[in-house]
């Protein structure tokens, strides 16, 4: 049986990653309680009560633990995974996966070095079963060839909540390397491109004037050998909205199109994860809150087989370039 740990609990992902593990049948063998957020701490104790306490390296040193999940400050993601991996361990880390370009060489490097998995869960993606839904009627087909995607990331501030780091650049490393790698990740995986040029990309700081140094706004235009894409994400989500955000996809195909209201439907159904499929027969709605997600079976296939499954290690460095490079590109429109 795999067997993982945790190291770094600042992000609520992290629930994502020991959740799925879990359910594909993985052993929880331990955590690591450093974190920046007490309150995640706290809330991760309460759902795994019976799940030991373990020193960092000595969960590093257990040559029974496979994998090391990773939901660190975004800035030590790299440094951690790489001490995960040259300990002979598989990662699955929060994203973004890396924060500078020195990081993403050195994970490349290690990857290579060491021959274990880098895996990062865009959680946006794999952990929503509305989009791995869209993800099936697109590879069959149902919309045709896909020519472009939109992908709306809007989140809450909620400032009072959030730790000192998450308003500090070189700590989270820009809105469009924090956020919009789901984007990216999404473009990438539904038009079936392996690579893409940013056009375009704009930053900007609207309304968080206390944190000058803060990104509340970012958007990235996307083109590759078959088709486009567009990207905004903000931290605009008003208190009237029930959720933390309005995340939305469409994706256009050559024969109809898909739209995942993935978190809320604004026009009154309940719950989340709801599918429109309009094609040149007929408009469909699909509740996929049911759907079964796939990457963490898979990702246990890949550790025990040395495959690649879940997600390919050229897709996941690339999503990061493009993320890295888009965010040093992009124009700041509020820059005084």
């Amino acid at each position: 049986m795999l067997r993982f740990g945790v190291v770094g609990i600042d992000h609520g992902h992290i629930f994502d990653h020991v959740n799925g593990l879990l359910a594909a049948g993985a052993e929880f063998a331990g955590y690591c309680d450093k974190t920046s957020v007490p309150g995640l701490l706290d809330a991760f104790r309460r759902a795994y009560p019976d799940v030991p306490v373990i020193d960092r390296q000595a969960l590093l040193d257990d040559d029974s633990i496979d994998v090391i999940c990773i939901a660190a400050i975004p800035a030590d993601r790299a440094g951690l995974a790489i001490r995960a991996m040259e300990a002979g361990k598989d990662v699955i880390v929060d994203k973004p996966g890396m924060t500078t370009r020195a990081q993403l060489a050195a994970i490349r490097e290690t990857v290579e070095k060491t021959g274990r998995i880098f895996s990062i869960c865009f959680s946006e993606r794999l952990c929503v079963p509305s989009a791995v839904r869209a993800g099936k009627l697109v590879k069959a087909g149902a919309i045709g060839k896909v020519v472009q995607t939109i992908g709306m990331g809007p989140h809450r501030m909620s400032a009072d909540q959030r730790p000192d780091w998450f308003f500090k650049l070189d700590r989270f490393g820009g809105i469009i390397v924090d956020i919009a790698s789901h984007q990216i990740d999404q473009f990438l995986f539904y038009t079936g491109s392996e690579t893409a040029d940013i056009a375009a990309a704009s930053i900007g700081n609207f309304a968080t004037g206390d944190y000058p140094a803060f990104q509340d706004f970012g958007e990235v235009l996307l083109r590759s050998d078959r088709a486009a894409g567009y990207i905004r994400v903000d931290w605009f989500t008003p208190d009237g909205l029930p959720t933390w955000g309005d995340g939305r996809l469409t994706i256009l195909g050559t024969e109809g199109y898909i739209e995942l209201r993935k978190y809320v439907d604004i026009g009154g159904r309940e719950g989340k994860d709801h599918l429109f499929l309009v094609d040149q027969t007929h408009t469909e709605y699909i509740d996929c809150s049911g759907d079964k997600l796939d990457y963490f079976d898979q990702f246990v296939v890949d550790v025990r087989e040395r495959t690649e499954t879940a997600m390919s290690q050229a897709h996941v460095f690339e999503v990061c370039r493009l993320s890295l490079e888009a965010q040093e590109k992009a124009h700041n429109i509020t820059a005084r």
